[in-house]
């Protein structure tokens, strides 16, 4: 029965025919990665859903699936969708600044105020390594920050928590921060002397021919850019609050196709922009003072494969997007899924498609 219930709600949701052909089915012993792919799709009632993966430099699979508008049927197409990619943005950003540390314009471990002396001064001094790994105090959203839905630039932005006090003493804790990364942002664009999403755009997107990833400006028409849904509490999908993410650009202001996620992910694996002495610096995790491993390097998250081997990345979560960028660089694997639906657990398939790809 609740097989029959899910199904017939994809049904209504997506708008399709009677026809049972028609209707995406669970199949109940999945062995490819639609399958996986699919199922997930229709438990978690997802409106679209894109997933690109790399082997060997190679596109090994790429599908788009739903919608990217419910209303107008408009079907997700993975080399052109754009969704946003919420804090996939942060090792994007990462990768970014990181062309300013080769240049020797960036020190990791030198002090913000170093290149924002009129940023309030607080009880403590804290490192741009600190801010990017979520280890200086810089505070997360609180209330409804999160669903501002006013058009600010990235120094507007800062004026949210620039004179509120740092949490707890740098490197004496981890407390995850997107605003530690908007006041990166600002860091380099400043030392750029170049906007951050045009600097972005010269040093990330256009060389590595991520076309469709850009920010996400709330009031520009983006023609490929998919609506954004979210599940109401009697959980009905509806669209979710218009919201204005420009501002916080480095922390989660992109968006970005799959196909273009799996690019950026190549470049960690075999890396042109930035050099592999800085790339490293960005994938060590950090250490705090009583000892403990944040599992958090610059921007990227620093885990373990099935294989006990590295795996790097990131995931994101924000109004009507819930996203996943895996990395492996000694399989040489890279996953990413984007949808268009607030809350999903993406590392449920996440962890399935990983388990198929990594042999």
């Amino acid at each position: 029965m609740k097989l029959k219930i899910s199904v017939f709600i994809i049904a209504v949701f997506f708008g399709l025919t009677a026809c049972k052909s028609a209707l995406p089915t669970v199949t109940a012993n999945p062995k490819t990665p639609k399958d996986f792919a699919t199922n997930f799709l229709i438990k978690e009632q997802i409106p679209g859903m894109s997933v690109s993966v790399l082997k060997h430099g190679d596109l090994v699979w790429s599908e788009g699936f739903g919608y990217a508008n419910i209303a107008k049927k408009i079907k997700v197409r993975p080399d052109e969708t754009q969704f946003r990619i919420a804090s996939i943005s942060k090792p994007i950003s990462a990768v970014c600044m990181a062309t300013l540390i080769d240049a020797k314009l960036i020190d990791l471990d030198s002090s913000v105020y170093a290149y924002l002396p009129t940023y309030p001064k607080k009880k403590y001094d804290f490192t741009i390594r600190q801010v990017g790994g979520h280890t200086a105090g810089i505070r997360h959203y609180k209330n409804s920050e999160f669903l501002l839905n006013e058009p600010l630039t990235i120094t507007q932005g800062i004026d949210i928590f620039k004179n509120d006090t740092l949490l707890f003493k740098p490197q004496s804790n981890y407390k995850y921060s997107t605003y530690g990364w908007n006041l990166l942002s600002e860091v380099t664009q400043t030392v750029a002397k170049t906007p951050f999403d045009t600097y972005t755009k010269n040093v990330i997107f256009s060389p590595l021919k991520m076309l469709n990833t850009c920010l996400d400006y709330c009031n520009t028409d983006i023609p490929n850019r998919t609506l954004f849904y979210r599940k109401n509490e009697n959980g009905k999908i509806e669209l979710g609050s218009p919201v204005c993410n420009e501002f916080k650009a480095a922390g989660g202001g992109f968006i970005s196709t799959s196909e273009d996620l799996i690019k950026f992910g190549n470049e960690i694996i075999h890396p042109t922009l930035i050099s592999e002495t800085v790339l490293s610096e960005l994938l060590t995790p950090q250490i705090l003072d009583s000892g403990k491993n944040t599992h958090y390097g610059v921007g990227f998250s620093v885990g373990l494969s099935k294989n006990k081997t590295p795996r790097f990345g990131h995931s994101g979560g924000g109004v009507g997007a819930s996203t996943l960028l895996l990395i492996y660089p000694e399989e040489e694997v890279v996953i990413s899924i984007v949808t268009n639906l607030s809350n999903v657990p993406v590392y449920d398939l996440g962890n399935q498609l990983e388990a198929l790809f990594l042999n």
